[in-house]
């Protein structure tokens, strides 16, 4: 087994049909490359893309709360005054340094204030990471597995934890499928005299570019060694690397729809790292996850759900 990092390449192929549509980016379009051994390439699915993708798989959506195998965890709830959900450390783009979190305030304390004496960030002072490590695992431990920079000025030495799981979707030997259609107005037949297509009328044609490959792989990496530098003890280390194969079992489980016209499912039934260890099922990572949360009371030490106030982002006098 490798010590220093999990790998795992899944080959997929479309759900349905052959083609498929990848991230495009602003004046750029879809993201090509070409391979040292010549093969025309894709980026399918961006790191940060991904992250997202496989931090959702944790979390119940239609509940606003994290899926069944994670409810022992902590994490930074977001509410309004009158105490409804607003958002969470979970889903928050920045985690436990999210606009949200850092201007809310926890039983009257700013939030602000509550991240820096936990993370003990004090001026003239090295970065104790450990300790850093620690606090975050605390506050929410998936912040620990997709990262966090608490870069703002009042976080004195503003730490960043790196991902330590990575993720990306490429496609090798592609080939542009081009296809179009119309958007057909049934009602009005012209718009010479009025409004036309950028007020919703008229009938619009359309060209439509999607893509076919040889080959798509989804690739995931596990850095083993990023999590034990955190000091967490085998217990909370372990928690840690089991939450990051859950999501990618529970990912692929459910097939990769990342967009409408891009929707994957794994090629094979059997998923194997690159040493040929198969990565486990979803219940039985759900079963270590349990035992994990046991093991680490020391580093929970009873903490729960921490409900934060967010006023609506309103500057006080004094910050004006």
């Amino acid at each position: 087994m490798n010590n220093s990092r999990i790998l795992l390449d899944v080959q997929l192929e479309p759900a349905i049909g052959s083609r498929f549509q990848p991230t495009g980016f602003p004046d750029l379009g879809p993201a090509e490359f070409q391979r040292p051994d010549g093969a025309a390439c894709l980026i399918v699915e961006s790191a940060q893309s991904m992250a997202n993708h496989l931090e959702g798989t944790a979390w119940n959506d239609a509940e606003s709360r994290p899926a069944e195998a994670f409810t022992a965890l902590p994490y930074v709830r977001v509410v309004d005054g009158a105490g409804a959900y607003l958002t969470s450390s979970r889903t928050e783009a920045h985690r436990l340094a999210s606009a949200f979190v850092k201007n809310s305030a926890h039983e009257g304390v700013p939030m602000m204030d509550v991240i820096r004496d936990r993370l003990g960030l004090k001026a003239d002072t090295p970065l104790d990471h450990r300790r850093i490590a620690r606090a975050v695992f605390a506050l929410d431990p998936f912040a620990l597995v997709h990262g966090v920079f608490f870069a703002d000025k009042a976080w004195l030495g503003q730490p960043k934890i790196a991902r330590a799981l990575t993720s990306f979707v490429e496609a090798i030997g592609v080939s542009r499928a081009e296809s179009g259609g119309v958007k057909r107005d049934h009602v009005r037949h012209s718009t010479a005299d009025v409004g036309g297509s950028s007020e919703g009328y008229g009938s619009v044609p359309f060209a439509r570019t999607e893509w076919t490959a040889k080959e798509i792989i989804a690739s995931f990496s596990v850095d083993r060694r990023q999590l034990r530098s955190y000091g967490l003890g085998a217990a909370g280390t372990q928690l840690l690397e089991h939450i990051c194969l859950w999501e990618i079992r529970a990912l692929l489980d459910d097939g990769l729809r990342l967009r409408t016209a891009c929707d994957f499912v794994p090629s094979g039934e059997r998923i194997v790292d690159r040493d040929g260890t198969a990565l486990a099922s979803l219940a039985d990572l759900s079963d270590q996850i349990a035992s994990d949360v046991g093991a680490c009371a020391d580093l929970l030490d009873g903490t729960d759900v921490l409900d934060v106030v967010w006023d609506g982002g309103k500057k006080k006098k004094s910050e004006q």
